[in-house]
Order: structure tokens, then sequence, then C-alpha cells
């Protein structure tokens, strides 16, 4: 059959048809490759989008470590809190939105204590549906928001009815529709203002920002937790079943050398040395000479770091409020917030000052360039490369073996030893005693020494140098560098590192890390640390730091003096002791910044240091050994007299050299001030009741300082109380300083005032 000629009609239609083929080809191709190209490509991507868009994930703020003092007593905690947060996209829908955040604005802003511009500010951002408003909010007003949330409200909507006009639709809600609250957590600081500028705080993120805080940040803060819930197309969360909670894992704690009894003692102290001596500030560090352990470390003044945004000092700060100028009101209040939270036994230097003299003198002995009986004339002054320079005591201290040299603080003397070492082997025990270095203690922005800005290097140490930074002065250390550096000489010439954490545990108290007391180095032996040892208590018993006394301890030190070498004026009294002299163990630095009136170490740093000391040693059941002397002033304890008849015991009592007054009719002691067993001086008065209710006898304190000890004794005896002296027996023209009971205040007959004294001679450093 023959084949039929194609027509052009038959030609365009197969033309169409092929390109009807091809378009659907196309067509089905373009849609399988997009197809495959979401699945395969971006499926995750589109994915999680829409996972995005059906569930809210909301975080679950972790439990902050614990931070404990040295007897696990807490000194830093967090606790449950709630964070408030709220809903913008849920009250962009409302027509009357306005009028809703009118009502938050009068009534949540004040619960939250957040300004109305806050609020609406957070509010703003329509397209979102998470805002916080504030976090770490008590659950005192916790429960106010979530009694604000309970309270109803009408939303009103644009909508259309049932015949297509547009119309307003009311529906009945609650506040909480647009107001949520998570769970969240709070740090506080139960012991306040106790060792603040140690601990540092935590911003409002529950982030560190200083001291120990910002130090070990990672360790104390735990890992989130997050709360997963499904939502509808109206944005509200689905019932519980569609939920999912991942717990937050708390933060490890820490626990640290601090003892608290012992940084009580400090910082009362410390605080009253301030007031005494007018000064800008004052600085203590208390070590345990044989680990490296802080025992206790306080700057004064302190602040809260539970509200660590307030100035704590109230003079400074009605003094900053009282300035006019918005811009410089903000910038002194800012320096002040900067210099309030400073830990300055870390992060401030000073010149050391005749304190220093121990490490002249330590790195001579040990490289053999003088011996114990050395012995130098001090004429008042010596000449160095042509230049004169002068002792602090003008007429000159004569003929002097090397103990008198430190006992009196000789400066030329220092000079006369620094030549002798030379410049290499000064350097040498500069830099081996830390000077040059960092101690590496466990806090943030530990002062680091700047060669040739703050220390001298070896190259540009010529002979004036070098006389003058062999007793202190034209160089700066920081704190805790100098006392690293002394306690050495306590710790038989080892070095150590010093630490403030002693322990780090998990959240079930199990120990995750332990220090363990670094030795450094051994700077110089164990013989010429002895020597120095001895020499120091010289210094103490009869030399510039015997108001460091403190009998039966058997106090160490050495006292300093400087002129401020970054400033224009001023200066830095200081005090570095140990004891016992013998057998070292507790080793402390006593600095007062810018005193006025009095300003040398012996006077006004030493007098603290013997009172915390004291305290110390009883605190830590250290013996304390008597001399003849010193048990003579100080007497023993009170006899016990209750229960006997009240006439023989008085003269029992008197014939031991008691001073007795019997009060009431009655035969028999029923009550007796003070009671058995108190310290008592050898005439002491004795007081016995022989009547119930004959306890209830009280007496005014008189004033009891700026008297010589005979004047004190009289005064007490006079008022009816018993008195305690404490002090350097060895000294002469004392004068009380300070009383442990306030003048004017109502005790119990018979009770003992504590009564400390000094004496302003020979104590002079500079």
């Amino acid at each position: 059959m023959a084949r039929r000629k194609q027509t052009a009609s038959d030609r365009l239609f197969t033309r169409s048809m092929i390109v009807l083929f091809a378009m659907i080809f196309l067509g089905f191709g373009a849609g399988a490759f997009g197809l495959a190209k979401v699945q395969l490509v971006h499926g995750k991507e589109y994915a999680a989008k829409a996972e995005a868009g059906q569930l809210r994930d909301t975080e679950v703020a972790a439990r902050r470590g614990d931070i404990y003092d040295s007897n696990m007593k807490p000194i830093a905690q967090s606790a449950s809190a709630g964070k408030v947060y709220i809903n913008p996209s849920s009250l962009a829908k409302a027509s009357n939105s306005e009028e809703l955040l009118a009502v938050m604005c009068k009534e949540l802003a004040p619960i939250l204590g957040i300004s109305e511009a806050r609020l609406r500010n957070q509010a703003s951002y329509s397209n979102r549906n998470y805002m916080s408003l504030r976090g770490q909010v008590e659950l005192a007003t916790m429960e106010k928001v979530n009694a604000f949330r309970e309270k109803e409200c009408i939303i009103k909507t644009n909508g259309k009815d049932s015949e297509g006009k547009a119309t307003t639709l009311e529906s009945k809600s609650k506040y909480g529709y647009f107001i949520g609250v998570q769970p969240d957590v709070i740090r506080f600081y139960p012991l306040k203002s106790f060792a603040a500028n140690l601990l540092g705080f935590t911003g409002a993120d529950d982030i560190g920002r200083a001291g120990l805080e910002l130090y070990y940040n990672k360790e104390l803060t735990g890992t989130p937790g997050r709360i997963v819930s499904a939502k509808n197309a109206a944005d509200a969360n689905l019932p519980i079943q569609y939920e999912s909670m991942y717990n937050p894992i708390p933060g490890n704690s820490l626990v640290l050398t601090i003892d608290e009894v012992i940084q009580r003692y400090l910082e009362r102290s410390l605080e009253q040395a301030k007031i005494d001596a007018k000064a800008k500030a004052a600085y203590g560090i208390i070590m345990d000479v044989k680990t490296g352990a802080i025992l206790g470390m306080s700057c004064v003044s302190s602040y809260d770091p539970g509200d660590y945004q307030s100035i704590a000092d109230e003079e400074h700060r009605r003094a900053i409020e009282a300035i006019t100028d918005e811009q410089e009101r903000k910038k002194a209040y800012n320096q002040a917030m900067m210099e309030q939270w400073r830990n300055g036994t870390i992060e401030l230097t000073y010149e050391p000052g005749s304190v220093f003299k121990t490490i002249t003198v330590s790195a001579a002995l040990e490289e053999g360039v003088i011996g114990m009986n050395t012995q130098y004339t001090c004429t008042g002054s010596t000449v160095v490369a042509g230049r004169r320079i002068s002792c602090h005591k003008h007429s000159g201290h004569g003929l002097q073996d090397l103990t008198q040299g430190l006992m009196n603080s000789c400066n030329p003397f220092m000079i006369e030893i620094g030549q002798k070492l030379g410049v290499e082997r000064f350097y040498k025990y500069f830099t081996a005693f830390g000077f040059t270095e960092t101690t590496g203690i466990d806090l943030p922005n530990e002062a680091v020494p700047k060669p040739g800005i703050n220390i001298h290097t070896q190259q540009s140490m010529h002979s004036v140098e070098l006389a003058s930074c062999s007793f202190g002065q034209s160089f700066e250390a920081s704190p805790i560098q100098i006392l690293t550096a002394v306690s050495a000489i306590a710790n038989g010439g080892k070095l150590m590192q010093p630490y403030v954490v002693a322990k780090v545990l998990d959240e079930n108290q199990r120990v995750l890390k332990e220090t363990k007391p670094t030795v450094r180095r051994q700077v110089i032996s164990a013989d010429t640390a002895e020597k120095m040892a001895g020499m120091m208590e010289q210094v103490v018993v009869a030399g510039t730091g015997k108001n460091g006394y403190v009998a039966g301890g058997r106090v160490a030190g050495k006292t300093g003096t400087s002129e401020k070498l970054s400033a224009k004026e001023g200066y830095v009294a200081s005090f570095c002791c140990f004891a016992p002299a013998d057998s070292p163990e507790i080793a402390m630095l006593i600095a007062i910044d810018e005193p006025v009136g009095l300003i040398n170490g012996g006077q006004i740093a030493a007098p603290p240091a013997a009172e915390i000391m004291e305290n110390i040693l009883v605190y830590k059941n250290v013996e304390l050994r008597y001399n003849e002397k010193e048990q003579e002033k100080l007497g023993g304890s009170t006899p016990n007299a209750v229960g006997g008849a009240a006439a023989s015991a008085a003269q029992r009592l008197e014939a031991q050299g008691f001073s007795v007054r019997v009060i009431g009719k009655g035969e028999t002691v029923l009550h007796q001030i003070p009671e058995s067993g108190r310290s008592i001086a050898q005439n002491g008065l004795i007081i016995l009741y022989t009547e119930d209710g004959g306890a209830a006898q009280t007496v005014k304190v008189p004033v009891l300082t700026g008297l010589s000890i005979t004047q004190a004794n009289k005064e007490a005896a006079a008022a009816g109380l018993n008195i305690k002296l404490t002090g350097n027996f060895e000294s002469n023209n004392l004068v009380t300083y300070r009383q442990s009971i306030a003048p004017g205040e109502e005790v119990p007959l018979g009770t003992a005032v504590t009564v400390h004294f000094v004496s302003n001679n020979g104590v002079v450093d500079r």
C-alpha cells in the first residue's frame, strides 16, 4: 500500500504535539527537580523552619554553684527565682493593644521595678513572641506577677460578621496571655559585705563580673535546661502532653581557704584602723605560711555584692549626688564603682618601704657578704654616687650590729648591705622572691610588674637605684607579692604559690578538684630563714615593730612607711609579720593607705596586726607561752567561789591577791563575776552575789583610752570593772588607745574590759 504523503497540516500537528509534550516534560521535570531540591537539598532547613513555627523553645537557667568558706559555711548561693517576659506578637494582634499596654505599664511595671519606657520598648517588637522584661525576680515578687497574670481582660480583634461586614470581636482572656514566666535563679550573699572584694559579684545575666565569681565563672556556671512546647496557629501553647523538659545541670561549687572567723577578725580590725588613721583605704591579707592558703583577705571600705551598683560609702555617695553636672556625676559614679569593686590586695601596687629590708638582709646573709656580727655606724646619712641619702633618725643610730640595724630600720645600714651585694646578686634575689612576676594567685587582675615603669630592670639599676631599692623605695609591689615573699622567710626559705580555692565540688558535694600546695622555689636556706626569724622577732620585742607584740605569741615582723611613688603626696604605712617566730604558721600583712596624722607603720599598722594575730592564735589553739613579766601583768583564771560560804570565799580570794565585793545578805555564793575560768589580773576585782537578782547590778564603762596603764587600771577599779591589758609589756611610755567595750555602755559589775595599749617611742621607720 502506498504511503500517504504528509500535508502541511499534518506537519503542523506533529510539531505542536512535540512542543506540547516538551512543555509537559519540562513542567513536570522542573516540579520534580524543585521537589527533590526541597526534600534532598533544603529538607533539613525547611523542616527546621516548620518546626520553629510549631514549637516554642524556652531556656531554663541553671543554678550557679555555691561558694563556701573553709568550714563549709555558705558565703555565696543561688536561689530559685523567675524571669518575666512579654509576647509582643500576641499583643499586636489585639486592636486594643494600647489600652492593654497601658494597664501593664500602670500595674506590672511597678511590681517588676522597671520603667514604663522599658516595658513599652520590649512590647514594640511586634514580630517576636518573646521579649524579656526582667530576670532574677524574687519569689515574693513572682507571686504578685502571677496575680497580675490571672487578672481578666477583654481582647478586641478586627473581624467580619456573618454577613461579611467589618466588625470588632471581643473575647475574655487573662493578662497571662501576653505575660509569661519561666524559671530563673538569683545570686545572693548571705553575709552581705563579707569578703566582698575577694568574692566579686555576678551581673543580671548570672555571669561573674569580678573576683572569684569572674575567675571561676566556668566552674560555677551550670548547663541551662530547655522547655520545648508545641503551639497552635494562634501562638498559644498546646496542653502539657505536647511539652518536653530538659533539666538544667547545676554549676560546681567552690570551697575556699578563707576562714570566716579569721576573716571577721581581719575586717573588724581593718575597719577600725582606717577610721583611727583617717585613711583612704586599708588592706590586709592572712596566709598559711606552709601551704600558701589565704585565710583572710580584705579591703576597706567594702560593698555588698548583692547590691554592687550602690556606693557603700555614704559620705562618698552624698558627694557624688551633690554634683550638678550630669556627665561629671556619671563619671564620678563610674570611678567610684571601679574603686569599690577593686581588690587592692592584689590589683594595686605601692612602695613596700622598710618591710623590704627583710629581703635585702636575707639575700646578703645567704650570699655570705654579711654575718650576724656585721656592724655599721650610722651617722644619720650616707652618700652614694654623690647623692646624700638620710636615715629617718637624722642624728644617727651610732654603732649597731645586724639585728639592731633591722630593729632600728636603719636606711644607711641597708644601703651598705645592698652595695656589698651588688646589682647582679641583689637582682637575683629580687627575682627569686617574686618581685619581677605575678604570684599566680587564683584571682583576676593581679598587678603585673612592669620593668622600667614600676620596677627597675637589672640593666637600669645602678648604685643609686640599688641604694634606694635596698630599703624598699623607688619600685612598687602588690600586697600579695610582699606577703608571699616574707612568708618564704617564715617557711624555711620556700616560696609558695598563694591560692584561695581549696576544692571544687560537683552538685552532690563530691570533690572534682583539690588544690595542692605548690612550692615555686627555694629562695634562701632554712638556716638563713631561721636567723631572719630571730632578728624579726627582736624587731617586735624592742624595735620599730613593738606595737605588733602579742604576749606569749612570739611574733616576728617588720614595719614599713613609704611615700607613694605614683602619687604626688601621701604615704602607705605597713606591717608584715608571722607567728610563732620559732615555728611559723600564720603570716599577715596590714597596709594603711594615705593615713592622716600618724603615718608610720609601727604606729598605725602594727597595733591592728597584733589584735588580729592574738585572736587567730587563740582561735587556732596555738599555745601561747608567757614569760614572767607577761604572766604577772596578765594574771590568771578566775577561781570558782560559787556554792561556798561567802565569808570564807572572800577571805580565800583576798589571800590570793584579788579584790572582793560581797553583794547581798545571804551566806552562800550563788553567782560570781567574772565567772570561773575567765581571765583576770592578779589584783582583779571579783564580785560575789549571795542573793537572787544581784547579778543584775550594772555600771557604766568609763573612758579608758589615752591613759597610762596605771591610770587605766585606776579608772576601771573605781568603776567596779576589771581590766585586761594587751600589748608589749617590755615597752615604755605606753598609752591605751582602744577598749573592747565602748564608754558609757552598761555592763555587769566586775566585767573585764580589754584595753589595748601602744608606744609611740622608737617606732618611726622612715
